[in-house]
């Protein structure tokens, strides 16, 4: 799981450089605000975008490592199903439920997870996507938590059938909203738990992390600005918390990779460094944002 983590991360930090993030940029640069289908490129790129942001499950595995209890006060109670009867709704919803599933799960809390899969089924079921959810085989994983890298493999791959699915249905506008959710939830929870243990610099820097993944939510989230006023709130929102993480400064510093044999096999190390600098003040800035736009979301 450690390794996958690592994985993720490097994949984010490295995003910040390179041709593939030049030929997003140019491709975000120059979209138009307009109703036309996604062309196949078009969709190719917001599917690679989509896949750096990282599943809730890293975020809940680092808080657990970390040595923090189980706080069921962080999540969004299932009680609150009834009230998303819109699509935009019930994608961002799902997202934090799937957030808080994995949540639940990392802390071997079964019988609330239990509840978050009825939950995200009867969402999934709204937006015509239930087929991607093998409820039982989802259950069974998440009420063990020796399961995580099989849940995190079936999380992955579910959301990219779904992705495929929705933008095929002309519906793409769903997996920017059902991931975002899902990010949204998992800066909420670790936000709160920093809060508890404000002398954290690991927490702190995971936060200041999320500046990376936040600048591609808000590009994608524009795209769709025009054609949906709800997403065009959320835009807004999300731009006044980009305003705030704009303090916050990430310097890459590149060193050339070594050659190290381990265990008698030649490996590569990586030997650059990311250094991200963000005040207690900041974190208690973006926390307070968060929580504002959570509130509208599950409300």
């Amino acid at each position: 799981m450690k390794k996958v983590l690592f994985a993720v991360l490097t994949l984010l930090i490295a995003s910040c450089s390179g041709n593939k993030k030049t030929d997003e940029q140019a491709f975000l640069e120059n979209l138009k605000a307009d109703n036309a289908p996604l062309s196949a490129e078009s969709s190719a790129v917001i599917s690679e975008i989509l896949q750096q942001i990282p599943s809730p499950l890293e975020i809940a595995v680092l808080l657990k490592q970390s040595g923090k209890k189980f706080n069921p006060d962080l999540l969004n109670s299932p009680d609150n199903l009834s009230r998303y009867n819109s699509n935009y709704k019930k994608a961002l919803n799902l997202g934090i439920y799937g957030a808080d599933l994995g949540y639940t799960n990392i802390y071997e809390q079964s019988k609330d997870g239990l509840n978050y899969i009825e939950a995200i089924k009867r969402l999934a079921d709204g937006l015509s996507i239930g087929q991607f959810f093998d409820i039982e085989t989802i259950g069974r994983l998440a009420t063990n938590s020796k399961n995580l890298d099989s849940l995190l493999l079936m999380t992955t791959r579910n959301f990219n059938d779904i992705n495929s699915y929705l933008q095929s249905q002309g519906r793409s506008n769903l997996s920017v909203l059902l991931l975002t959710g899902g990010w949204l939830e998992a800066l909420h929870i670790t936000t709160g738990v920093a809060a508890n243990d404000p002398n954290n610099a690991v927490l702190q820097e995971k936060i200041g992390e999320q500046k990376v993944i936040l600048n591609n939510i808000v590009s994608l989230l524009g795209f769709y600005k025009d054609s949906d006023q709800n997403i065009a709130g959320l835009l807004n929102d999300m731009e006044n918390l980009k305003r705030i993480y704009d303090k916050v400064n990430i310097t890459y510093t590149y060193k050339e990779s070594t050659f190290e044999i381990v265990n008698g096999v030649m490996v590569i190390k990586d030997n650059s460094t990311t250094t991200i600098d963000i005040t207690r003040d900041t974190v208690d800035e973006i926390r307070n944002t968060i929580n504002e736009i959570r509130n509208k979301v599950i409300s």
